[in-house]
């Protein structure tokens, strides 16, 4: 399939694949509130890291030349980064909830901007840092520090989303001159083995009834990346990135309906400003 030729595909795609990881980030909050967050992680990078060696035992080109690359070491430092920004958000989940992590995590994108210009060397517009600030402020509007409402667990979503924006930029970085593929496959399973040297250390036993949810956990970890897969099979990322942030509305719901977390006003505001902030800055990119 070519690019664009089926974006209207690709954009339910993408509502689908975001709404995926809104029920997973769900699963989170109830199962890392439960039992170990490290442990939590583990399972989740053991399902991740059998899909993706699915993935490369069917790619027609052979597992090993799929998976084959020249930055290991890269990979290595991705990997890390991944598996750091997952135990942090996650552990934000438990301590703040879903709405304000990723209220305040919505700031990703608006890093990798701020990120691309020192790493990759990309040229900034004083349009795309206006937007970068923007975004920032909004930040300060859910975190407001020195309210004496201010708390350091509020940090771990924002230490996750600057992770992840490493992670991504380097992902840009080595994918310049090699295949997508190994940047996608060496995550998952480099992940897996760091996750499981800091998860089975902190093991316990799962109540049955648990074990259902982290079933679905799992299944989820797996069908949310599937979906994305397939939606950037349908056309390109730019077009369908807007609705990326879909996910806060449907994480919101999750966190109002089954948690009983609150909308404070003030996380509202800074999220409308953090996503407008963002939507400019992509049609930016676009044009």
């Amino acid at each position: 399939m070519t690019l664009s030729k089926n974006p209207t595909r690709g954009i339910f795609l993408m509502i689908a694949a975001v709404a995926a990881f809104a029920a997973q980030d769900g699963f989170s909050r109830h199962l890392a509130g439960q039992y170990n967050t490290l442990m939590i992680v583990m399972i989740r990078y053991w399902a991740f890291a059998a899909f993706v060696i699915v993935l490369a035992l069917r790619r027609p080109e052979g597992p090993r030349a799929a998976i084959r690359s020249n930055r290991l070491g890269a990979h290595l430092i991705r990997s890390t980064l991944l598996v750091t920004e997952v135990c942090l958000i996650v552990w934000g989940y438990t301590l703040i909830g879903l709405i304000e992590s990723h209220a305040v995590f919505a700031i990703c994108p608006l890093l990798i901007v701020a990120l691309s210009g020192p790493i990759l060397g990309e040229r900034i517009s004083w349009q795309r840092w206006a937007a970068v600030a923007t975004g920032l402020a909004g930040v300060l509007i859910i975190l407001r520090p020195g309210s004496g409402l201010f708390s350091w667990p509020a940090l771990l979503p924002f230490a996750a989303a600057l992770m992840f924006a490493l992670y991504s930029v380097l992902t840009r970085l080595t994918t310049r001159d090699e295949p997508t593929f190994p940047a996608f496959f060496w995550p998952g399973v480099i992940g897996a083995v760091l996750m499981t040297g800091l998860g089975l250390p902190n093991l316990e036993p799962v109540a049955p009834q648990d074990m259902i949810f982290l079933a679905f956990y799992c299944v989820l970890s797996i069908f949310s990346h599937w979906l994305l897969l397939k939606c950037y099979e349908a056309t390109e990322a730019a077009r369908v990135q807007p609705y990326a942030y879909l996910q806060i509305v449907f994480v919101t719901l999750i966190g109002l309906t089954i948690y009983g977390e609150t909308l404070a006003p003030l996380v509202a505001l800074g999220t409308a400003v953090i996503v407008a902030a963002g939507l400019y800055a992509l049609s930016l990119e676009r044009r």
